[in-house]
């Protein structure tokens, strides 16, 4: 099948159109995703009945003893925070104020 450049200029126009559409809806998302990941960790730190529960589903099915022993010992590694938006730690300067 031969398609024409003008209908690839067309179709890239639609594409570049959509993504751009898009762009707002994925900011969103992204953001909901950030809450509901700290969510997440913060009943992980404070619920112990949820992290036991979320361990069996996880590791539970995990037939290998070596995968589930790792997928087990995961849970009790904390993890590193990475980005700019923090407030999980403070650190005293020491300077006074």
């Amino acid at each position: 099948m031969i398609i024409k450049a003008g209908s690839l200029l067309v179709l890239a126009a639609a594409c570049a159109t959509a993504i751009g559409a898009a762009s707002p809806v994925r900011a969103e998302s992204a953001r909901q995703n950030v809450v509901q990941s700290q969510r997440y960790d913060r009943m992980l730190e404070t619920n112990r009945g949820f992290r036991n529960a979320r361990m069996r589903k996880e590791c539970g099915p995990i037939n290998d003893q070596q995968l589930r022993a790792n997928c087990l010992a995961s849970f009790a590694r904390e993890e590193p925070f990475v980005g700019s938006s923090s407030t999980r730690r403070s650190y005293s300067s020491g300077s006074g104020r």
